[in-house]
Formats: C-alpha cells, structure tokens, sequence
C-alpha cells in the first residue's frame, strides 16, 4: 500500500518564470508567412510596366531601332518593364515577391540614367534627344516620351519602392552585382568611341582619340571671358596671342630679378 501523495511539496523550490528560449532557424520566413494578395500595388506597377513599355516603343518606332536600343536609359527602361510586369503578376496572384537583387537592379538603372540626363545633358545645345533629328507626327510625342523616359518612370520606380516594396528586399552587398553592367555598358561605350571614332554613339560626347573630351558650346560660352583669352593663348581681355614671356626676368628694363 502506498502512501498518499501530499498537495504541497514544501522543500521544492519554486521555479524560476523565465522566457523561454528561441534556438535559431534555418527556415526564413518566407517559408512559413503565407503570401496575400495586394491588388493596388499590382495595378500600380501594371501601370507602370505599360508606360515603360510605350515609352520605348515610341522611341524605337521614331528612330532607327539599332541606335535606339543602343541607349542605354532605353535599355534600363527596357529592363523596369519586364521587372514591373512580373512584379504585378506576383502581387496579383499571392506569389512572394521578386528577390531584391532584380528589384534593385532595375531602380538603380533607371535612376542613373536619369541623373546623368538631368545633370549633364539637359542643357546641352542643341537638345538631347535620343531620336535627335527625328521627324515626329505629332510633334508632341517625342518631347513626351522623353519626359517619360528620364522623369516620369524614374520617379514612379523611386516611389513603389519607397512605399510598395516590403523592408529588408534590398542590401548594400549586393551593389557590386548591380555594377556590373553599367560598367560593361561604359566599357562597351568608350571602345566604340576609340575603335569607331566616326560612329554615331549613344551619347552626344564623342570620346576622341587623343586629349580631354571637349566641352560643350555652351559651356565654353559660359566660361569667363579670361579663362576664354587664356584659352586661346591671349592675356585675358587682350586681342590675341601673345609670345612666351621669360619666366625669369620681367619684361621691364633690368637685369635678371
């Protein structure tokens, strides 16, 4: 016969309320978090995929398409609809997004292209036009296919990942991947400048052969009048060049100084 069990156990000590312990896993949360639907952001970069989509359609449908698609703004355009469009299609269906790597390719791309257009080309004479000399009909199409291009998209793709993209989508380490086809564009652009000095390139700068790239008219003709003079190996505000003067001597009357 065994003894009965008493209620209280007096010399147990009480134990200790603590949290509990969460071990580290190796399962990210994608896994377990089931997707939902989000109908505005997929309309949103519908939109967005479709602008993108005329956009470069006007260009190549005004242009000659081989020097169109050369562009490098119309290839990252390019890029941005394809990404935006399977972007929608994943927010629509309740598919887990596109990986940060694609999403931030196609901003940084199209937003390079855009900084390059406002700061170095937008005041360039005569204006910078991807289908420069181009006879449109109506007129208004290619000034607005270039707004679309270097203003309106940027900005849109600026936005849906400011406000659309989920945090933690995008890290620093993977800029290094994102770099690597601006700088095979580059490359592929300054050999076509060496190797094909006549050619029509994508930019209205051509890379010469031997020197500096010269300066645009307007800026020369917004130097200062003695920077100008200098230029042309005149004292500044004087009528012409002027032989070397003695770098010793003075041109007073005198012996050496």
């Amino acid at each position: 016969m065994t003894a009965p069990i008493p209620r209280d156990i007096p010399d147990l000590p009480a134990l200790p309320r603590t949290a509990p312990r969460l071990l580290p896993s190796a399962v990210p949360a994608r896994a377990v978090v089931p997707p939902v639907r989000r109908p505005l952001t997929a309309v949103y970069r519908l939109a967005l995929a479709v602008l993108a989509t005329a956009a470069v359609l006007i260009e190549i449908l005004l242009g000659s398409p081989t020097r169109v698609l050369s562009f490098f703004v119309i290839q990252s355009t390019a890029v941005l609809a394809l990404v935006t469009f399977a972007s929608a299609r994943r927010a629509w269906t309740a598919r887990h997004p596109l990986s940060g790597a694609v999403t931030g390719a196609a901003l940084l791309y199209v937003v390079v292209a855009a900084l390059v257009h406002h700061i170095a080309l937008a005041d360039a004479a005569p204006a910078y036009a991807v289908t420069a000399g181009a006879s449109a009909d109506p007129a208004w199409l290619g000034p607005a296919a270039g707004h679309l291009l270097h203003t309106v998209l940027p900005v849109a793709a600026l936005l849906d990942w400011l406000v659309l993209t989920p945090p933690a989508r995008m890290h620093l380490r993977q800029a290094t991947t994102w770099l690597l086809y601006p700088l095979a564009y580059l490359a592929f652009t300054l050999a076509r400048g060496e190797l094909l000095p006549g050619s029509a390139g994508p930019l209205p700068l051509p890379v010469p052969r031997r020197g500096p790239p010269r300066l645009p008219e307007r800026a020369r003709q917004r130097a200062p009048r003695g920077a100008r003079d200098l230029r042309r190996g005149g004292p500044p505000g004087g009528p012409g060049p002027h032989p070397p003067e003695n770098q010793i001597s003075s041109l007073a009357t005198g012996g050496l100084k």
